[in-house]
C-alpha cells in the first residue's frame, strides 16, 4: 500500500514522514519503503572524486553495496511502478513529493495553506498555526493533526492505495 505527502518547503513533510516511518517500523512491525522526489536536483549523495561518484558520472546504473546498506544510483527517470520494483518487499510505501502521482495524498502545511495544492489533496495535515476556518477546503478532504502520528497512520491504513 502507498500514500504520498506534498507541501511547500519547510512545511514539515520530511519530519512527519520520519515520525510515521519509525512508528510503523517499531510499533506496527511493518516493512516501510520511502521515495523522495528531488524536483530541483539538489540532493547530493556522494562526493566528487570517490569511485561511486565516478561510476555514476559515466551515466551507468550503479549499485554500491556495503555490509550495512545498498545504494542505487540511476541517471534515468523512473515511473512509480519502476521505483516500486526496486524494493524487494514492503508493507507501506511513503512518497514525498511527486504530486501528480495517482496516490492518496496528504498535504502538509504550517502557518498558511497554499490553495494550489487543493486539487492534489485527499487529506490535510496541519498544526495549530493554521486557522482552518479561513479556508474553503474541497469536499471530502480529511483534516489531520500533523503532531498526532496515530491519526495520520489510521488515515493511511484506511486510504492507502494497493501497489
Amino acid at each position: 500500500m502507498a500514500v504520498a505527502f506534498t507541501g511547500p518547503s519547510n512545511s514539515g513533510k520530511t519530519t512527519l514522514i520520519l515520525k510515521i516511518a519509525r512508528k510503523l517500523i517499531h510499533d506496527y512491525k511493518k516493512d516501510v519503503a520511502i521515495i523522495k522526489h528531488d524536483p530541483k536536483d539538489k540532493a547530493r549523495f556522494d562526493v566528487e572524486g570517490k569511485d561511486s561518484y565516478k561510476f555514476s558520472d559515466t551515466g551507468a546504473e550503479v549499485i554500491v553495496a556495503s555490509p550495512n546498506r545498498t545504494t542505487y544510483f540511476s541517471q534515468k527517470h523512473k515511473d512509480l511502478d519502476e521505483m516500486v520494483r526496486l524494493f524487494d518487499k514492503f508493507d507501506i510505501l511513503l512518497v514525498e513529493g511527486l504530486k501528480n502521482l495517482p496516490l492518496p495524498r496528504i498535504s502538509v502545511f504550517r502557518d498558511s495553506i497554499d490553495e494550489t495544492y487543493f486539487p492534489y489533496m485527499d487529506a490535510l495535515a496541519i498544526d495549530a498555526t493554521i486557522n482552518i476556518s479561513e479556508y474553503e477546503l474541497p469536499r471530502g478532504v480529511d483534516v489531520l493533526n500533523i503532531n498526532n502520528c496515530e491519526d495520520v497512520i489510521k488515515w493511511i491504513f484506511e486510504n492507502a492505495k494497493e501497489v
